[in-house]
């Protein structure tokens, strides 16, 4: 194993004598060359595990081992890691040729190899012919370039990222989302990248580790936490969903009923759970649709009544009151014509989709 982060723990002591537990309990195995998002809410453990890693938090319990060494009593200066944080904490007073080159100064690199290295440093990260200018002359998309081309020029086996797109505006967002899974394709090193943005996380990751109160909750690829979430939190944390608790009375092959506490009965595709387990039935937005007139009736059709229509541009988020003092909330595909135009608030609709789009989670949680 390239990385393990095993059995990493973390607390802290608050002002009232209270013990909150950051980490508790981390495991997660690391491969080489991915690029690995830990993704979570404001206070969930993720920026305290980066800060482990990279030697700036002491670790409670636990260990981190580097290709079969443990780096636990390796000081931060001493690990083959380099972190880009939020700020991109450049020297305004140093050129981009200069901030980019800073660590080979320290290191004793002779100026001949100094730049040449930082010539191919800016040349990956688009910036040839940058080199004299300053930080405060870039914009906040090449002011982050500098800052991973300064991490990346030292060649270290691992990159971690702080939350380093937050800055940004949502169109520059989005384009150095791409440039940045591009670049760590091109250099080959693993990246761990820390974010609360769901969406940064699917579009970037390899894999995706996603906490809550300082507990991994799951851990997959972005197929698999989307379409497959472990809980409810990564249910609700990832996306949007639709949540129908009950219990299983039925199994027929793959397909499971699932009958509310109001007598709903809703139909899933799944392999797990008995008869008599209590579950809740995930069902995403965009896998609802409103049946037409000529639909066929179906044994997995929710009743409603429209609530309240969202536009949100290239989809109508569309709020069904379905009953029991339930919402449910669908995506409809905007075109300017057919039944969008028909959406409108107090209007009775029959919502359908196919079991094998349901997914069952275990009523308490993970």
């Amino acid at each position: 194993m390239f990385l393990k982060i095993a059995s990493v723990g973390k607390a802290y002591g608050t002002p009232e004598g209270a013990l909150v537990r950051a980490l508790d309990d981390v495991t997660i195995d690391v491969k080489s060359n991915e690029f690995l998002t830990l993704l979570g809410p404001s206070g969930c453990g993720k920026t305290t595990l980066l800060k482990c890693l990279a030697g700036f938090e002491d670790m409670d319990g636990g260990d981190i081992i580097l290709e079969g060494k443990s780096l636990r009593s390796v000081p931060a200066h001493r690990r083959p890691l380099n972190t880009v944080f939020q700020n991109y904490a450049l020297f305004p007073h140093m050129t981009i040729a200069q901030n980019i080159g800073y660590g080979l100064d320290v290191a004793g690199v002779k100026k001949p190899e100094r730049d040449r290295r930082v010539g191919e440093a800016l040349e990956m990260v688009g910036l040839a012919g940058f080199g004299a200018r300053r930080p405060t002359q870039l914009s906040g998309g090449q002011q982050q370039r500098v800052a991973l081309a300064r991490s990346l020029i030292l060649k270290p086996r691992i990159l971690l990222l702080d939350e380093p797109l937050s800055a940004l505006d949502r169109k520059m967002r989005e384009s150095m989302q791409i440039e940045l899974k591009n670049l760590q394709h091109t250099v080959g090193i693993t990246f761990i990248f820390v974010t609360h943005d769901q969406e940064e996380a699917l579009v970037m990751s390899d894999r995706i580790a996603v906490f809550d109160h300082g507990k991994l909750q799951q851990i997959g690829n972005s197929t698999e936490i989307y379409d497959t979430p472990a809980n409810e939190f990564v249910a609700n944390f990832v996306g949007t969903s639709n949540l129908f608790a009950g219990k299983v009375i039925e199994r027929n092959g793959r397909l499971v009923t699932v009958e509310t506490a109001n007598g709903r009965r809703l139909v899933a595709a799944s392999d797990r759970f008995a008869i008599g387990d209590s579950v809740k039935l995930v069902l995403r937005p965009e896998h609802l649709h409103i049946a037409g007139s000529d639909e066929a009736a179906s044994d997995h059709a929710i009743l409603g009544t429209i609530a309240d229509t969202v536009f949100v541009g290239s989809v109508i988020r569309v709020h069904v009151d379905v009953g029991f003092g339930r919402m449910a909330i669908l995506h409809h595909q905007y075109d300017r014509t057919g039944l969008g135009a028909t959406l409108r608030p107090g209007t009775p609709v029959k919502i359908v989709y196919s079991p094998e789009a349901a997914h069952l989670i275990p009523a308490g949680g993970a």
